[in-house]
């Protein structure tokens, strides 16, 4: 079987397995580990659940997502209760400073603004409204900006990898200039970068993280 379509049927695989997905239909093309999602699904955590999927498969080295999502009359909010529902979902997270963040919603696009000092709390944010009914798509701005300012752990940083499953470490070198972390190297797949890239925003001090890794396609 030829590569690109034994990535599109890993791809669909894959897709098959997240429980939001049985029922949506979506369709996957491969092209030289670029992947094409399409299709129209009721809800943007079926949208955002079908680019995850195809991000966890070795090979994959972009994802262009060009699902629409379609909720019908029925499903349509008004963007003053999308906005309203936003709110009081974030307030119910004892994560989330709430008065340090903004909602924007415009013909149910959702842009999310603010200033945090915790990646694991702009994580908390996407994760409380991205599973509302009624939006068409979201963008989350919030920035990370860390209470402490001293520098960066870099030996922490190279712990946590190590101790990550899904990473191969070896293959990923950690450079720290003051709270500003790099990381270059290779992985295997789009998740194994996403997941290297979140675990050295999980350090204390850091303000950016400069992404270079690569997806290494021969080490699949």
């Amino acid at each position: 079987m030829r590569h690109n379509e034994k990535l599109q049927l890993e791809v669909l695989e894959a897709i098959k397995w997240e429980p939001l997905l049985h029922a949506a239909q979506i369709g996957v093309t491969a092209q030289d580990g670029v992947i094409t999602l399409t299709g129209t699904v009721d809800s943007y955590a079926k949208k955002r659940g079908a680019e995850h999927a195809a991000k966890t498969v070795a090979g994959v080295g972009a994802v262009v997502e060009k699902i629409e999502v379609d909720f019908g009359t029925k499903g349509r909010k008004t963007d003053l209760d999308l906005a309203t529902e936003i709110l009081k979902a974030i307030k119910l997270n004892p994560e989330i400073p709430h008065d340090k963040i903004l909602i924007k919603v415009e013909d149910n696009w959702v842009t999310i603004e603010g200033e945090v000092k915790w990646y694991t709390q702009k994580e908390a944010i996407q994760k409380s409204v991205e599973v509302l009914s009624g939006i068409r798509n979201l963008t989350n701005n919030i920035q990370v900006k860390s209470e402490t300012a001293d520098d960066v752990e870099k030996v922490a940083i190279e712990n946590a990898l190590v101790r990550n499953w899904a990473i191969d470490d070896h293959r990923i070198l950690v450079n720290v200039f003051g709270n500003r972390v790099t990381l270059s190297g290779s992985v295997k797949s789009i998740y194994q970068k996403d997941e290297a890239e979140r675990i050295a925003w999980n350090a204390p001090g850091v303000w950016n993280v400069h992404n270079e890794l690569l997806i290494d396609h021969a080490a699949v």
